[in-house]
């Protein structure tokens, strides 16, 4: 079967807005058996959007596309489809009574303008949208199954798993699915980890290895076809064992997650808490913390203590400290975990003192130095590190995930420290 996904919008082309609808979609289908062949984006033109779907429907079998469903001008999905699909563009009741009960369920007044988003290609089947104003649709267009969601990711998330997956199931009653186990690597470049791995497909044939960055993280991802039921769990096995010897500690996760989830996890596990005390990421640490569902179970507090005056008030940093060794040092690190992990009685205390840039370098503490201290029950240490990034975010995100795989190691202690 062949697949392609289609994303439709203005500020995608523009660059404005990153088009991860399609990383995901692509994914879970993958996760189905379905390997996605193309993802087009095309703008907010009607001729344009009707182009792509007639192109992609004469090639593919099955076409997901998100965006344009709102109820303003340039939302022209529905009304390109109908126009690929030589069909009229027509006022479907089914749909319009869904955004009638959405409206009604809150308690809101519907403006005419969203009635505009209940016109949908004659003949087409609803896709109810239990969390957004805008219903999608399927139709078949030249023998394509094509299935339309809105582009808000939030929406289209819940709706394809809800209705649009379990109709491509059944549907193409699907033989087989793609089995598969995802790695995160973190503190190697990915030109490295693909050197480590180079001899991957000689050794296992039948497992498609693949890559995907995240900065500063990098994700391997290991699939094949799991018709052969435990034989595909079995291969897998035995190919997760080889990327995990060969790359050793610098994979964090065998199971896909993030470095904070991660390391909530690790925290929920061992019933330990952690509270911050930022200086050059601003905040970043407990941002990436508290990004995590459940993170009011180990996370406490952030102190964003960027002067020299706000580390020796709140988190007890010795002016002495300051005087001998200057605000990004080690020893200043050391005392500013230790001060937040008193101030709070936190299990850790983590803290970071850099220089971010593109400015305040020097010879001996240039753009792109960082001090990272953690601080627990019986210990307290830290450590200088140097990135190469003349980027201020590209830093900022270096230092905040450098200090949380420093305390993802103290929790897994047979790694040893950095």
């Amino acid at each position: 079967m062949k697949a392609e996904i289609l994303s439709t919008g203005d500020e995608i082309v523009s660059g404005g807005v990153n088009d991860t609808n399609s990383t995901w979609l692509a994914t879970n289908l993958l996760a189905m058996g379905i390997a996605v062949e193309r993802c087009v984006v095309v703008g907010d033109d009607l001729d344009g959007i009707g182009r792509a779907i007639v192109e992609a429907t004469a090639r593919v079998d099955l076409l997901l596309v998100t965006g344009g469903l709102g109820p303003t001008s340039d939302d022209l999905t529905a009304e390109a489809a109908a126009q690929a699909g030589g069909v009229d563009w027509v006022m479907n009741p089914e749909a319009l009574g869904s955004m009638e009960r959405f409206f009604e369920k809150r308690g809101w007044d519907m403006a005419g303008v969203n009635r505009k988003q209940a016109k949908l290609p004659k003949g087409a089947g609803v896709i109810e949208n239990s969390v957004g104003t805008a219903p999608g649709f399927y139709l078949n267009i030249s023998g394509c199954h094509c299935f339309f969601m809105p582009g808000v990711p939030s929406e289209m998330k819940v709706m394809a798993p809800k209705d649009v997956f379990f109709r491509i199931q059944n549907i193409f009653d699907l033989p087989c699915a793609i089995a598969s186990r995802s790695f995160t690597v973190f503190g190697l470049p990915e030109s490295e980890v693909g050197t480590r791995l180079h001899d991957f497909n000689l050794r296992f044939p039948g497992v498609r290895l693949g890559f995907r960055v995240d900065f500063p993280l990098i994700e391997v991802k290991l699939s094949c076809d799991d018709s052969k039921g435990e034989g595909a769990e079995t291969v897998l096995a035995g190919a997760g064992v080889f990327v995990e010897s060969t790359l050793g500690r610098r994979v964090i996760s065998r199971h896909g997650l993030t470095m904070e989830q991660e390391v909530g996890r690790l925290l929920l596990e061992a019933g330990a808490t952690v509270a911050a005390a930022e200086s050059c990421t601003g905040g970043l640490v407990a941002s990436m913390l508290t990004d995590v569902a459940g993170s009011s179970g180990y996370f406490l507090f952030s102190g964003v203590t960027y002067t020299n005056d706000a580390k020796v008030r709140i988190l007890g940093v010795k002016e002495s400290t300051l005087a001998g060794f200057g605000a990004v040092s080690e020893e200043t690190a050391r005392e500013m975990a230790q001060g937040v992990r008193g101030l709070t009685g936190a299990t850790y205390g983590v803290s970071t003192s850099g220089i971010a840039g593109p400015g305040g370098g020097s010879d001996d503490k240039p753009v792109g130095t960082v001090c990272i201290g953690v601080a627990g029950p019986g210990f307290s240490w830290a450590k200088r590190y140097v990135f190469p990034f003349d980027d201020r975010g590209m830093n900022k995100k270096m230092f905040a995930a450098t200090a949380l795989e420093m305390l993802r190691r103290r929790l897994t202690p047979a790694e040893g420290s950095l």
